[in-house]
């Protein structure tokens, strides 16, 4: 297994050892998240989802969706589409904003994304991808990285070959996720085959992997075992701003740091959700919230009750208020 690079880079931009990186995900990482994750350790930050399709035809929405703050940096904005020409155009308006880098989304497994050949889709026309990789390559003069899959199906696992070919139109990093498309995000993430591609003495790009890291353990043994430059955390960010801190801690010390106490994570919900409401407004910052709410506070016994006014609330006082609740009752339980 080929050692993992001492500092890794893309492009110009530098990210230390080991970096972790919040991966896109769509009505999750906006940019309020995304500067958490970042307070908490994260090295590197991405949009969510950003149709190229929307973005040529300046839908407002997917517009918003590329804003960030200089406290981001060093950010990435992530495109999807199955046309190179629209592609081309969406990369070109993306680097407008002065991203640090621009992600193409290869795996994104979706039906209504993957069925029209987009996303993870792309990995039925391979000529296609490396066509609209390279263009976008050559039409922009940000680091163009990629995220992608392992293959299409289990019968079709050719992210070895196809990690090459991506390096070869010039991109600069390559995200992988250890599943198929058809796995969706059931089973297991065979990170056996992302090693594969880091260990192939081709690729000298930086190979992040992604899939199923939950914390500190599972991220020291995919970097130790697999020898990845980098790691990207998806889901299980989600209501845990804080598995960055908790991972780098474990990687630099060998030691695991306690788990937040109620009191902790309250502190860390009252700050989300008073930024969401800043950045979005009362209602639709509280709702956007509702994910995490059901994650921040999943460990606590005897919870329903109070999870189901929360998830319903749609004042900020009204959360405050339960927040106050949840503080007072549960107290100093880790």
């Amino acid at each position: 297994m080929r050692e993992f690079l001492k500092d890794m880079r893309i492009g110009s931009v530098e990210l230390g050892n080991r970096p972790l990186f919040l991966s896109p995900m769509e009505d999750v990482t906006d940019s309020v998240f995304r500067r958490l994750c970042k307070e908490y350790g994260a090295d590197m930050v991405y949009t969510e989802f950003v149709s190229s399709d929307a973005l040529i035809r300046q839908v407002e929405k997917s517009l918003r969706k590329m804003a960030f703050s200089p406290q981001e940096r060093p950010f990435g904005i992530q495109i999807y589409g199955n046309q190179k020409e629209a592609m081309v155009e969406a990369a070109r308006i993306a680097e407008r904003m002065q991203p640090d880098v621009i992600d193409i989304n290869f795996g994104c497994p979706v039906k209504k994304i993957a069925r029209r050949g987009a996303g993870s889709g792309m990995l039925n026309n391979v000529p296609l991808m490396l066509e609209i990789t390279e263009a976008i390559v050559k039409a922009v003069k940000v680091p163009v990285t990629v995220k992608t899959r392992l293959g299409y199906d289990a019968n079709h696992k050719n992210i070895v070959e196809i990690a090459e070919q991506l390096q070869d139109v010039g991109i600069q990093a390559i995200t992988i996720h250890g599943r198929t498309r058809d796995q969706l995000y059931s089973g297991t993430a065979d990170w056996d085959m992302i090693g594969q591609v880091k260990s192939n003495p081709r690729m000298r790009i930086p190979v992040i992997g992604n899939g199923d890291v939950d914390g500190p353990q599972k991220a020291r043994e995919c970097f130790d075992r697999y020898g990845v430059d980098g790691i990207m955390i998806g889901r299980a960010t989600i209501g845990q701003p804080f598995i960055f801190q908790h991972i780098k801690h474990y990687l630099a010390t060998g030691q695991l740091l306690p788990e937040p106490s109620v009191k902790e994570i309250v502190a860390v919900v009252r700050k989300h959700v008073t930024m969401a409401v800043e950045a979005k407004g009362e209602r639709s910052g509280i709702i956007h919230l509702r994910r995490h709410f059901a994650q921040y506070f999943k460990n606590l016994s005897h919870f329903r009750d109070t999870r189901i006014r929360l998830l319903n609330a749609t004042k900020l006082d009204e959360v405050l208020a339960i927040l106050q609740e949840i503080e007072e009752k549960w107290g100093e339980i880790v």
